[in-house]
């Protein structure tokens, strides 16, 4: 097919390759509260207590909002608030997931952030809520954010093919131990929470 500059003119996308991932959730991503932490005190930021005190360091931090790459859920316990170091492996988590869909000649999605940065009092709530959550939450730092692997957003709803949340999680992980084999990050398959939970690492 030759396209001359054409802008209805559509290279065909070829047919769907197989979607499959080689290894196991849980043991591939079991990087523990423990260790997470103790980078996130490293390179973080001083844990604020309410929302308030969460104001005067928003500057150490970068907002990140729903674009091209990731939907930035409702939050109700944490603000959407990141390390420079954080928003940028954020960014490239959702540019890298989309281009291995497009390699895969599948339809494009976002992920979707579950949660950010919480204060102190934040994690207090939700520890009432959720007994499973921790207090010494690796979310207090802004160095940390959840990645639903059930929830997605199709980026073309006129795109006739659909891909299972089964397969989109398998893409979704193949990137993450990607990013951890870079030693970007650490990761945790929460299979409750039905999210990854992503710390940033400084590299070193």
């Amino acid at each position: 097919m030759i396209c001359l500059l054409l802008p209805a003119c559509k290279e065909e996308r070829g047919p769907l390759k197989r979607i499959w991932y080689n290894g196991s959730y849980n043991r591939d991503f079991n990087d523990l509260n423990d260790v997470q932490l103790e980078m996130a005190k490293k390179i973080g930021i001083k844990p604020a207590t309410t929302r308030e005190e969460a104001e005067e360091v928003k500057h150490e931090m970068e907002e990140i909002k729903t674009n091209e790459y990731y939907e930035v859920e409702e939050l109700t316990h944490s603000i959407p608030y990141l390390i420079p170091q954080a928003a940028e492996l954020l960014h490239d988590i959702g540019k890298n997931f989309q281009d291995s869909l497009t390699n895969l000649n599948a339809s494009l999605y976002k992920v979707k952030v579950t949660s950010v940065t919480r204060t102190i009092t934040d994690v207090k709530k939700l520890k009432k809520r959720n007994s499973n959550s921790s207090v010494n939450s690796t979310h207090q730092y802004g160095t940390t954010f959840d990645i639903s692997w059930v929830r997605y957003t199709k980026v073309d709803e006129k795109d006739t093919l659909n891909i299972d949340k089964d397969e989109l999680k398998m893409v979704l992980a193949m990137v993450l131990r990607d990013l951890k084999r870079e030693d970007r990050c650490y990761v945790k398959h929460e299979r409750r929470q039905g999210c990854f939970h992503i710390t940033v690492k400084d590299g070193e």
